[in-house]
């Protein structure tokens, strides 16, 4: 098949995916859209809202549809980086047997990754960025296609460790989740205190995602496009000579270059998801602000003023 054929056919197998997704999922669009947008980028997502969201139904849900393995991990402030990856047993002919912990799936929930201390978040950091963990010695190698999709309850709860920055680096997207609209919300009601079961079908599998994702890797993309988004991260580095106004003055740290790596990955999906054979600058301007958001760090003034990212990311279009 050829790659315009092969967008074609993509383009057709995620409105069938967003269609089963929605038998479940009530609204949320823009979110169940990021989330597959990193996923066939082959990048890992932060879901950021209070409790109570449904953040956990949509990620089983996204897995079922796409016919992935999931796997929850809950964590907690006891939780030790062994409860995540594994550890060696000794069986019982004596001998060390490595028993595979929760990781080992294709779509990883990392429920409320915040409320862990730093030595268990920073047991992910070689799994999503090496699909592979090391335990004891031995290095194993992860399935793929593999995801991490993490929620962060809101840093000013009680109990939370904010993630470092090298850590959030990880994540292609940072996406905000808001309570749903009244309709939204009526909508759940009904579909949630009845008795029908409702059954999601498997649309992909996982040879097929590995597939579309070389696909999207091979989509060309403009060389205006690339420094457009270069030239954007620029933007967010204060120290930089490009930095816009608001960014010397609200913002400590900018995003590095993996940002503009991830703008150009998403741009190519977005683009692709659209029946398009290359993104240009409104592909990266759509996917820019989940990208970013994570990515530059406010300082003081901005926190006293109430100087949002999303406001300080739209100077930069």
């Amino acid at each position: 098949m050829s790659d315009v054929a092969a967008v074609e056919e993509f383009v057709k197998k995620y409105k069938a995916l967003k269609q089963e997704i929605a038998k479940i999922i009530v609204g949320q669009d823009t979110v169940v859209n990021q989330i597959l947008i990193s996923i066939f980028s082959g990048g890992h997502s932060l879901l950021i809202g209070v409790p109570g969201l449904a953040k956990t139904l949509m990620v089983n849900t996204i897995a079922q549809a796409l016919g992935l393995d999931f796997k929850r991990i809950q964590f907690t402030p006891d939780l030790m980086p062994s409860d995540i990856l594994g550890s060696e047993i000794l069986d019982e002919d004596r001998h060390f047997k490595f028993v595979k912990g929760p990781i080992f799936a294709n779509i990883i929930l990392a429920d409320e990754i915040n409320r862990t201390p730093p030595k268990t978040q920073a047991a992910l950091l070689e799994a999503m960025q090496e699909r592979a963990v090391t335990v004891a010695g031995h290095h194993y190698k992860l399935d793929l296609p593999y995801f991490v999709l993490a929620t962060q309850n809101p840093i000013e709860q009680e109990g939370t460790y904010p993630l470092p920055e090298a850590q959030l680096d990880r994540f292609m997207f940072a996406i905000n989740l808001d309570y749903p609209s009244f309709d939204e919300e009526v909508e759940v009601v009904k579909a949630t205190t009845n008795d029908e079961k409702i059954e999601v079908n498997a649309l992909f599998t996982a040879e097929e995602i590995l597939n579309f994702q070389h696909v999207i890797r091979r989509i060309p993309v403009a060389d205006n496009v690339i420094e457009y988004a270069v030239t954007m991260v620029g933007k967010t580095r204060p120290d930089g000579e490009a930095a816009a106004d608001l960014v010397k003055q609200y913002i400590d740290w900018g995003a590095g270059p993996r940002a503009s790596q991830n703008l150009i990955l998403a741009a190519k999906t977005h683009a692709a998801i659209h029946g398009k054979f290359s993104p240009d600058i409104e592909d990266v301007q759509a996917v820019a602000n989940s990208i970013l958001r994570h990515r530059i760090i406010k300082n003081y003034k901005a926190e006293a003023e109430g100087i949002s990212e999303n406001q300080i990311i739209s100077s930069l279009f």
